[in-house]
């Protein structure tokens, strides 16, 4: 079995080390935080599990792969130690705080031959799956543009904005589902909590894929209802995914506008609207989390390239570092493809 350590007992840290105490292909063997109490928790659910809250211990211990539930800023200098010590590497999302720690991740693992692999948990969901399925089938037709609202209230990050926290999960999404990456996007927002710190707590992201397709992302940790959706408009017909609807959370809406070839005078345009009832997707529920754990295990034991490796981690943070100079700068269009790798050698030298 696959040695694994985790690092991290804060929120995600235990359902991490759950999935891979419960996976008949990896052994939990470490965990590794800086709390007493948390690493005693621990160790109460996995009497068998080594706990330490030196993280250089569990580099020294004969764990094949490390899990990384830190803080962002932490990321990539936790990451490199890793590698370095011949560890393949799960990184929670996303990968790096900037796309120069990311590079340096994603390079230093390609030169060590070691597997990288970031948390995004929602590509691994099979209503987003079923969302990619219905997609690449044709049936909605030509994609015109996906709107998706990723909104509740709380919790107030201290160290990154929402953009960093919540969009995460919304680029890896588009980028999966869509099976293209963005040549534009732009942000708005508003720090409203934490105005003095100016850490945005809103904002409004839009994206601009090849073939004219449009998308729109709100995120927010200042709404009074948690809303999970995304509704994609084709030209044939329409979807709502709702993830937290307790049944149906894929809806295909045989909706539709059609206009006349042409029309000579003004009079003769007439728009027809076709309005079709809407049909759930079959969907067959398996813990996201769970399938995010083994297909790590897969892509450590080679011949597997997981969806989201280490290099799909990287473009999600690249979009988001651009997004985040435009959230800065009144909304502005970043054009995104530029690639920077400016730093990145430091920044391995002084890691």
């Amino acid at each position: 079995m696959t040695k694994v350590g985790v690092v991290g007992c804060g929120y995600w840290g235990p359902k991490l080390a759950r999935n891979f105490h419960e996976l008949p292909e990896s052994l939990l063997e470490w965990v590794c935080d800086f709390r007493k109490e948390r690493l005693e928790h621990m160790k109460k659910l996995y009497p068998q599990v080594r706990i330490t809250s030196s993280y250089e211990e569990l580099l020294e211990s004969d764990v094949d792969a490390v899990v990384l539930a830190t803080p962002v800023s932490s990321h990539c200098k936790l990451a490199l130690r890793a590698l370095r010590a011949g560890k393949h590497v799960m990184v929670e999302k996303p990968l790096a705080g900037s796309v120069a720690e990311g590079e340096a991740i994603v390079a230093e693992a390609s030169r060590r031959g070691l597997a990288v692999m970031v948390g995004h948990t929602f590509v691994y969901n099979p209503a987003v799956e079923a969302v990619k399925e219905i997609i690449a089938s044709g049936e909605l037709g030509e994609i015109f543009y996906v709107n998706g609202v990723r909104v509740n209230l709380g919790l107030f990050q201290p160290d990154i904005n929402v953009l960093w926290d919540l969009a995460p999960h919304d680029v890896s999404i588009l980028l999966y589902i869509l099976g293209l990456t963005p040549e534009q996007v732009s942000a708005r927002g508003g720090a409203f909590v934490q105005k003095t710190r100016q850490i945005h707590d809103v904002a409004h992201v839009s994206l601009r894929f090849p073939n004219g397709v449009l998308a729109d992302v709100r995120v927010s940790w200042l709404d009074p209802i948690k809303v999970r959706s995304y509704t994609v408009v084709g030209s044939r017909k329409m979807l709502v995914y709702d993830d937290i609807a307790p049944q149906h959370k894929v809806m295909i809406f045989d909706k539709r506008v059609e206009i006349p070839p042409y029309t000579d005078t003004e009079a003769e345009f007439h728009a027809s609207y076709v309005q079709g009832e809407g049909q759930p997707y079959p969907i067959l529920w398996t813990e996201p989390l769970r399938k995010e754990c083994a297909e790590f295990i897969r892509a450590i034991r080679g011949g597997y390239e997981s969806r989201s490796n280490g290099e799909v981690g990287l473009e999600v943070v690249r979009i988001l570092e651009a997004a985040d100079k435009s959230l800065h700068n009144g909304g502005a269009w970043e054009d995104l493809k530029w690639w920077t790798r400016a730093g990145t050698e430091l920044l391995l030298m002084s890691n």
